[in-house]
């Protein structure tokens, strides 16, 4: 791809590639303009696919879905991104969103219909996948829920049923699934204890891409396995957070007398670049671009 070229992809294929070589794309929230300039660097580094995202809660904090769209889109061409890159709407919170999120240019959504019941959480699916299709836009559904804290929201982990997860695939012919099975948002307390004997039974009965949501903190053994049984996407955003904070404190206490924001931000881009670039070698992404 050229820059002339950029364009932004679905993640429907570049899954379904990782998920057949057994490896991962790890999608990278953007807190900001220099978050997603640090992850399209690492990506473009490590030759790797990449999935950024705006989480539903923080579109307004950003800009609103077309000031997202449209720094995404312009630092791919200014920074001559080439490898593939979707831009994903992560836990959007209704269909309107997701729609809005699509109409805006978004190359992927997630509807997050967790917290309704199966039969609401399919129809929402649905509507938004039968938009979404026509667009060439993929669609991710989460069933279960993830426990920890998001974007100030705390909630607590409820398993994902393999039953409920296998009918809601069916039903809607989503391109990705977020199985709730112990990972949480935000730091773990002690280990995080992942529910692999629930993994294997989804992922053999739903047999399309899992994503592993809270992948921060997870152990590199648990990451693979979670792989090795249909994760082909993983969300990672406390670990660029907490990287970000450090720098950007230690940068400040080294130096109480510094204001301008170039001085002080670029420690903190650098330290989540490091992130990215630690992650996508730890997923197997790295250098899958021929």
């Amino acid at each position: 791809m050229t820059v002339t070229d950029v364009k932004l992809v679905s993640m429907k294929e570049m899954l379904k590639e990782a998920k057949q070589a057994k490896y991962a794309i790890g999608q990278f929230n953007i807190n900001g303009l220099q978050w997603t300039k640090a992850i399209l660097l690492a990506a473009e580094e490590e030759n790797s696919p990449v999935i950024v995202a705006a989480s539903d809660r923080l579109v307004d904090y950003l800009g609103g879905f077309q000031t997202i769209v449209g720094m995404v889109e312009g630092l791919m061409r200014d920074l001559s991104i080439t490898v593939p890159v979707a831009l994903h709407l992560d836990h959007g919170a209704s269909v309107a969103r997701c729609q809005s999120a699509i109409e805006a240019g978004f190359s992927s959504v997630m509807i997050d219909g967790s917290s309704f019941s199966l039969k609401e959480n399919i129809r929402m699916t649905n509507d938004v996948v039968s938009y979404a299709m026509k667009r060439g836009v993929s669609v991710e559904a989460e069933v279960g829920s993830v426990g920890g804290m998001e974007d100030g929201m705390i909630g607590n982990i409820v398993y994902a049923n393999p039953l409920d997860c296998h009918r809601l695939v069916q039903e809607t012919n989503v391109d990705a699934l977020a199985a709730a099975l112990g990972s949480v948002h935000g730091p773990y307390q002690g280990e995080p204890k992942l529910g692999f004997e629930e993994m294997k039974d989804i992922s053999e009965r739903t047999d399309i891409p899992l994503v592993l949501h809270g992948g921060s903190g997870i152990p590199v053994e648990q990451i693979q396995r979670a792989i090795s049984l249909g994760h082909a996407k993983i969300n990672v955003n406390t670990e660029c957070l907490l990287a970000w904070n450090q720098a950007i404190r230690s940068k400040l206490k080294e130096d109480a007398d510094i204001y301008d924001p170039q001085t002080i931000l670029t420690p903190g881009t650098e330290a989540i670049k490091s992130v990215v670039k630690m992650k996508m070698r730890e997923f197997g992404s790295s250098q899958r671009i021929r």
